[in-house]
């Protein structure tokens, strides 16, 4: 799930991706921007190879937001997306 939204990103550089999801009990936000992820409630690991969105674990919601990205206001092209809804648009993306 991750690598398909990171490409996505990379694909669209003008969007980001705040992805909520439920990770080992514990509730996390994510952003998605230019293919990297960082987690905006936990801490994130240096190493890029370390998934921050493992499999397994529960999107809540997707939000597309404009680049670039201001969580004091963001953009929202599309907000509530879930992983069934997203995936047209990652199709018409090729990933």
């Amino acid at each position: 799930m991750a690598h398909r939204l990171e490409q996505y990103t990379a694909k669209r550089p003008h969007e980001v991706l705040i992805v909520r999801a439920e990770i080992d009990g514990e509730l996390d936000e994510i952003a998605i921007f230019k293919g990297f992820s960082s987690s905006l409630t936990r801490q994130t690991a240096f190493d890029p190879d370390v998934p921050i969105l493992p499999e397994g674990a529960n999107i809540i919601s997707i939000d597309r937001v404009a680049s670039p990205y201001n969580p004091e206001s963001p953009r929202y092209i599309q907000q509530g997306l879930t992983w069934e809804i997203i995936q047209p648009l990652l199709l018409q993306a090729g990933v």
